[in-house]
């Protein structure tokens, strides 16, 4: 039986408030396409396949740190999952004394 789509982004969400990269990217299919937009801390792009989201999810762990996070409240639809969420991040020095 498959998991639910509920049950795959909560392993996510404890994979990336624990910052552990590998287990993020289990609970993505090989076939996945992310868009980002951007912020003056972490690049946008198009990151596709399991690769493209280790690569994003590198990008985030290693510009920030993550403190705290918490989902609040799950939207749930089908297969289409809404995440609330309360969060407290650090911003790391990376090079451009941020």
């Amino acid at each position: 039986m498959k998991n639910s789509a509920k049950a795959v982004i909560e392993k996510m969400l404890v994979a990336f408030g624990s910052g552990d990269v590998e287990k993020f990217v289990a609970t993505v299919a090989e076939d996945t396409v992310w868009s980002y937009h951007g912020t003056q801390i972490i690049p946008a792009g198009t990151f596709e396949k399991k690769e493209g989201v280790r690569t994003f999810f590198t990008n985030i762990i290693e510009r920030i740190k993550i403190i705290n996070f918490e989902p609040q409240q799950y939207i749930v639809e089908g297969n289409m999952v809404v995440v609330l969420s309360k969060e407290h991040q650090k911003v790391k020095q990376y090079g451009r004394g941020l």
